[in-house]
């Protein structure tokens, strides 16, 4: 919608026409001279049905376009337009075909007088090439058919009719798709009595009456000023009496003599019977906006409305169902009109006539309106996608929303604001669908009196209708003083008078009620406005403005961020992000963010300068306020109602401008003679041109102003793209209401162009940057034809390949991190929130992919749909002949041979999983939870390839111009998903929490060191992010298990163990592997230690920490991208320094010591600066390879007299257990008695953790023991406190030689200071790590 700021109409030259309240009057019937011609869109309709369904074209009558199954009352019949006035205009050209299909969407219909015949108000929009909009506004009325020629060819349709049925008119069609075409019921025997009374012609005994149609074309959307004028012209048709004028009189006055009204004024302006008054808001108000919201909330209820206000706030596909074309356009009108400061940027067709039915199959968000027939459920309306749909029965007050569907921000309060503001118009906030049906229908009863009776000017006699025309003329009203003061009555004035009275105060009351309207309308629009001026009101601070001047930003956009996401959404208050992340991708949010760039160098976007004026009164509202509200999620009603209500009252009741009265024309004597109930024949002289000059209202800017506004709604509307969007808009679809498109060849742009204004950088950028930038024409409907409709559809293919390389990017640029950010693609990170929002964005492009051009599919899913397909042949082929299954490349095996069994690779097992889930109910749900599995797998392009493969079925469910079945577009598709295999995603497991899943593992010993064969009974506890196995007998001497429990997540620790028993009871374990049997994830758990007693530490269990592991193919890719491991996790043996087997290892120095102290610390701090949602496993940090008790056990090795004494190892255990003697035997002597105090409390926590370690009911060895204390120290802040105990005990003379670090009063401060930078830190240790130990 264009800008409240300035008139839009962007005209060339000094003409005013581009003021002018209305550009075009259109009379829309049937040409008499032609007779009945068959739709020829219903024709086309019909051949793509039977392409769609496999049927032989030659079985469709395409010539006739006759269908005997409807009744010929029902079928469509091409419409004309009959005149319109002026011709043409430069600015905005007439195009015939789309304003005839528009005001007629149905064609003609034909009634009887036994059929309803009351007049129907609907509404259309156009948007032009440069993206402003016109808008029409149609009144439909019947008029009684003279021809006797059509009333015979009626008659003649009948009787073949009936010859053609013998009694089976009403069968029910085979096809669903084909009762959009038709309103026959399918239903019981009353209601086929009831369509054989009503749907029968007899030329003799019946009046035939057709429709027609007048309409406005305006350049600002006033409906309810339009609906007015038209209802009057109307009226005066249908009156008994002529009306004061020739209807020419109005007609050009509202055509050449009206303005527009300048921003922030009102205007009055004069229809056949009374005034009609428009307002319009001033610069700094929200935009023009003039379709009733009332209704809208009436039609849909206030949950209902906001659900599908965030769908479209989503850019999802949303279809509006209705068998009322203006429900249609004002639910449309209505959504849209909320979306401030944001403008919907796709396919808007808010009136889709049922011959184009086939354009649904568009794969990019659309807004359309389908008129549904009477007695079509929504169960019989077969749709092409579904996934991603949100479908809007209108008539039924009901909703269908997509699945993994985030909530509106504070959706609860933001409910409760908008029902108080209902309320107060006597609105419930649950809607009133059957008081709308019911007031629809007293409104047509009062219309029917106003045509019938004697109300309102109707009255028979000349001289009122005379008196009602120059009521306003100041020479009458004194003659009417003068009469009253001299006592003089005049009866027919009295009773005019009187009538007047009466008139009077129905206007009053229609004035109010149009009043409320308007204020309710400001009111809740200021409330949605206020939710986005809350969400965003901090958005400049991460707006990206590198570019010096815009021809460099024009030309590098494609490169270029401009928006930084990470840290807006790492600033928002947590209940937003699911949505918010989301919002941010889509095209509006972006088209917005380029429009704040480009004010820099350009006249501010009016809903941008709105917006911003709105900020920035917050902000200072903010500095004046005792506590800032800004970035907060408590939720701020909005402030300002009582001030737009009263803005548009004072305009409203106190006119600004009035325009010229209707006067009469320089007509030929004899033309435009009045006949009750026939639109007259207007003559076409007098309504060629306007006045020759008529400048009085013409602003002296008024061409530069236009010249502006033009170039301004041109980048409204361009919707300048970044290569790291959602790219559905890439397409630049025309979003004309016809909902036909078509590109034209632009011409190829010279390689250097000269110093550029704004309008040519644009073009630039059209052609350039572009792929499918070409300059698009108004559609011609002759054009429409079937090689037409696969050139758009081959358009469409090139778009889907183009988002489908832009969306793989984007999800590799964020997941590489850092190294991305050295190569220049922008922000590191990426949140778990944004990864999500990601591949729910890919789930909804192939979901896209696989619904373009599809014409076979079970449930809503098209991929899912296709994948059963798949699945009942490879069955089927496999009962047949047993066929090997395609194995996957990797093979687990370690040095003993032992090794884990190669998991086969099949796209058939992996549905099975998904069809396993019982806790997905939908087919849309398991298709995601495929495509999420296949990612994680790294199988998703291997998997799409094999299903593609099926030749014979892709053609079986493709039509031809699919993008499924263009060979080469889909081998780049295939390609583009290929390179997701170079990181890491665990999509599925991270989501899917609660399902059981099967896993492998294999304990692999060290054979050559130790027994082939224990008799001791070992077990395994597996662990992971979301949970743990609890403890499991391995079965003896397998060394191979298989168990099913809850989803573990990523596995972190596996504890090992056994009970001893036996002769053969030490066993050396070399690792343990454990494999997720769905997704394929192996882990290692190193270990390369004993597990008996006498020997190494006298373990009996020991806590392994795991590491995932990397196919060699996986390995390969990594190199090639050079991407970062996603964590570093421990490898084998670390405690190298005491328990080697194989000699004496190289020791660390004190320098390689410290610094190992310092990284593991750093590494605890950086993990808890993350957002939560990103950081990884804490136990890894704290006891994987260079975690914190592996660098404090350098520490303490260091220095460590580990000389065997009589064959019997040392360990660090044994020190500690020494220094808890001494503090329980000792008292120290100190000075300062405080000192005593701390050094007593640390010394008892010291003993009491010690002492709760050894007596642990478990077989724990000496160094998983010092492991369990450091994890403790630092869970409750304690090793600060107790490193100086140990170093200062005396046991440390014994045990410790002089240069050890731990007797360096300088390294045991340095290492204290660094212990302490994590004082500050909640850590929850896993609960695996400190099973059975109570302190």
């Amino acid at each position: 919608m264009s800008g409240s700021g300035a008139a839009p109409g962007p005209g060339s030259g000094s003409s005013p026409a581009a003021c002018r309240f209305a550009h075009y009057f259109v009379l829309c019937g049937i040409d008499a001279d032609s007779g009945l011609e068959p739709d020829e869109l219903a024709v086309l309709y019909q051949w793509l049905e039977a392409d769609r369904h496999g049927k032989s074209q030659e079985t469709t009558n395409t010539t006739s376009g006759e269908n005997f199954d409807q009744s010929p009352l029902r079928r469509t019949f091409k419409s004309k337009v009959l005149a319109h006035y002026p011709q043409s205009i430069e600015w905005n050209p007439f195009d015939q075909d789309a304003v005839n299909m528009l005001c007629m969407p149905k064609g003609l219909s034909f009634r009887t007088q036994a059929d309803n015949k009351e007049p129907q108000f609907h509404s259309f929009i156009i948007t032009r090439e440069d993206g402003s909009r016109t808008y029409g506004f149609v009144l439909t009325f019947y008029e009684e058919v003279t021809s006797k020629q059509i009333c015979t060819a009626m008659q003649t349709l009948y009787q073949m009719h009936n010859a053609e049925q013998h009694g089976s008119v009403y069968a029910s069609s085979s096809c669903s798709m084909d009762s959009l075409a038709s309103s026959i019921d399918e239903g019981d025997a009353t209601s086929l009595l009831k369509l054989q009374r009503y749907n029968s012609y007899d030329i003799n005994r019946d009046t035939l009456y057709v429709s027609k149609s007048i309409c406005l074309i305006t350049p600002l959307p006033f409906m309810q000023a339009c609906k007015k004028f038209l209802l009057q012209l109307y009226k005066a048709v249908t009156s008994q009496q002529p009306p004061p004028l020739p209807l020419e009189s109005y007609i050009h006055n509202i055509l050449y003599e009206v303005p527009l009204p300048p921003p922030g004024r009102s205007l009055k302006f004069y229809g056949v019977y009374e005034p009609v008054i428009c307002q319009r808001p001033g610069p700094n108000e929200l935009p023009l906006s003039d379709y009733p919201l009332r209704e809208a909330f009436e039609l849909l209820g206030l949950e209902n409305l906001v659900q599908v206000f965030t769908c479209v706030l989503l850019e999802m596909q949303i279809l509006l169902y209705s068998q009322d074309y203006q429900r249609l356009m004002t639910v449309a009108e209505g959504i849209t009109t909320l979306l401030f400061p944001f403008q919907w940027q796709h396919v808007y067709v808010p009136i889709l006539p049922a011959s184009l039915l086939h354009f649904l199959d568009a794969p990019v968000p659309y807004l359309m309106g389908l008129q549904s027939k009477e007695g079509t459920d929504r169960s019989k309306l077969e749709l092409p996608q579904e996934a991603n749909l949100c479908f809007v029965d209108i008539d039924n007050h009901f909703i269908e929303l997509p699945e993994e569907f985030p909530q509106f921000p504070n959706k609860v309060d933001f409910i409760q604001e908008l029902s108080e503001v209902l309320l107060q118009f006597g609105i419930p906030p649950e809607g009133s669908l059957h008081c709308s049906e019911s007031a629809t229908k007293l409104k047509n009863m009062v219309l029917k009196d106003l045509a019938n009776d004697r109300k309102n000017g109707n009255v028979p006699t000349s001289n009122i209708s005379v008196y009602e025309l120059m009521k306003g003329n100041e020479t009458i009203a004194r003659l009417q003083a003068l009469a009253d003061r001299t006592g003089v009555t005049v009866e027919k004035i009295d009773l005019s008078a009187s009538l007047n009275e009466k008139e009077k105060d129905l206007k009053l009351q229609c004035e109010e009620a149009e009043l409320r309207d308007y204020q309710l309308n400001i009111q809740v629009r200021e409330v949605f406005a206020s939710r986005f001026i809350q969400m965003f009101a901090d958005y400049e601070a991460f707006v990206i403005q590198t570019a010096q001047d815009m021809e460099a930003w024009l030309t590098n956009r494609e490169q270029m961020q401009n928006f930084d996401k990470a840290s807006f959404l790492s600033d928002q208050p947590e209940p937003y992000l699911p949505f918010l992340s989301r919002f941010i991708e889509t095209q509006m949010f972006a088209t917005f963010i380029d429009n704040k760039i480009m004010s820099q160098w350009e006249e501010k976007d009016p809903l941008l300068r709105v917006f911003d004026s709105r900020i920035e009164k917050i902000r200072l509202y903010n500095v004046r306020a005792p506590t800032p509200t800004l970035r907060t999620s408590i939720y701020q009603k909005c402030n300002s109602l009582k001030e737009a209500a009263q803005s548009i009252e004072q305009r409203l009741m106190k006119m600004d401008h009035t325009a010229i009265h209707p006067h009469l024309l320089d007509m030929k004597i004899g033309q435009g003679k009045y006949e009750q109930g026939f639109f007259p024949k207007l003559q076409s002289d007098v309504l060629a041109a306007g006045p020759a000059n008529n400048n009085r209202w013409v602003s002296r800017n008024a061409t530069a102003q236009r010249r502006k506004e033009r170039l301004r709604q041109h980048s409204e509307h361009i919707g300048l793209d970044n290569d790291l969007r959602e790219p559905s808009g890439e397409l630049l679809v025309c979003q004309n209401s016809m909902a036909f498109w078509e590109w034209d060849q632009g011409p190829t742009p010279p390689a250097r162009l000269p110093k550029k204004s704004f309008s040519e950088c644009c073009l630039k950028y059209m052609q350039e940057a572009r792929s499918l930038g070409k300059n698009m024409r108004q559609p011609k409907l002759s054009d429409l034809s079937p090689a037409v409709i696969a050139q758009t559809n081959w358009k469409f293919v090139e778009g889907l390949l183009k988002e489908c390389r832009m969306k793989t990017k984007r999800m590799l640029v964020e997941k590489m991190g850092h190294e991305a950010v050295e190569l220049g693609h922008g922000e590191a990170n990426i949140t778990g929130l944004e990864e999500n929002t990601l591949i729910a964005s890919l789930c909804d492009l192939l979901e896209r992919i696989w619904s373009h051009g599809l014409q076979v599919k079970q449930g809503k899913s098209a991929l899912w749909s296709h994948l059963i397909h798949f699945q009942d042949r490879e069955e089927k082929q496999e009962h047949l002949t047993d066929s090997p299954v395609a194995l996957g490349p990797e093979r687990r095996k370690s040095d003993s041979g032992v090794m884990l069994p190669t998991l086969r690779v099949s796209l058939i097992q992996d549905m099975r999983h998904v069809q396993n889930m019982s806790e997905i109910k939908t087919d849309v749900g398991r298709a995601r939870a495929w495509i999420r599995l296949s990612l994680e797998k790294k199988l998703l392009s291997q998997h799409l390839k094999q299903l593609l493969s099926n030749q014979l079925l892709t053609k079986k469910l493709y039509k031809r111009y699919a993008f499924l079945r263009c060979e080469e577009e889909r081998e780049q598709f295939l390609y583009h998903l290929l390179s997701l295999n170079a990181v890491d995603y665990f999509c599925f497991t991270s989501v899917f929490t609660t399902i059981m899943i099967p896993y492998r593992a294999v304990i692999i010993p060290i054979k050559k060191l130790s027994n082939a064969i224990i008799t001791s009974n070992p077990w395994i506890c597996v662990s992971g992010e979301l949970g743990d196995t609890g403890v499991m007998q391995i079965p003896k001497n397998l060394l191979e298990m298989t168990f099913e429990c809850q989803n573990l997540g990523k596995l972190t620790t596996a504890q090992i163990g056994h009970d001893n028993s036996g002769l053969l009871a030490k066993w050396l374990v070399d690792c343990v592997m454990v494999r997720n049997e769905i997704t394929g994830h192996t882990y290692r758990f190193p270990c390369g230690r004993w597990l008996g007693k006498g020997i190494d530490d006298g373990s009996l269990e020991r806590i392994l920490i795991g590491e995932l592991m990397t196919s060699a193919s996986d390995e390969d890719l990594g190199k090639q991208c050079r991407t970062p491991p996603q964590q570093k996790s421990p490898t084998t043996t670390r405690r190298l320094s005491i328990t080697s087997l194989t000699g004496k290892p190289a020791k660390p120095n004190a320098g390689q010591i410290q610094e190992g102290i310092g990284e593991a610390v750093n590494n605890i701090v950086k993990h808890f600066h993350k957002p939560e949602k990103e950081r990884g496993s804490l136990t890894v940090l704290l006891c994987g390879e260079n975690g914190l008790v592996a660098a404090l056990e350098q520490v303490f090795h260091h220095g460590f007299k580990s000389a065997r004494i009589f064959h019997k190892n040392v360990f660090i255990w044994d020190f500690v257990e020494k220094a808890v003697a001494y503090f329980e035997t000792t008292d120290q002597i100190l000075d300062n008695e405080d000192d005593v105090l701390i050094q007593k409390s640390s010394c008892k926590t010291f003993c009491h953790y010690v002492n709760a370690i050894n007596t642990a009911p478990r077989s724990i060895g000496k160094d998983g023991k010092f492991q369990i204390l450091v994890c403790l120290g630092t869970r409750d802040h304690l090793l600060p406190q107790w490193i100086p105990l140990l170093a200062e005990c005396p046991a440390i003379t014994r045990m410790y030689e002089e240069s050890a670090l731990l007797r360096d009063h300088m390294t045991v401060n340095s290492l204290i200071r660094i212990l302490q930078t994590i004082q500050d830190f909640t850590i929850v240790l896993e609960g695996s790590l400190i099973k059975g130990v109570d302190v």
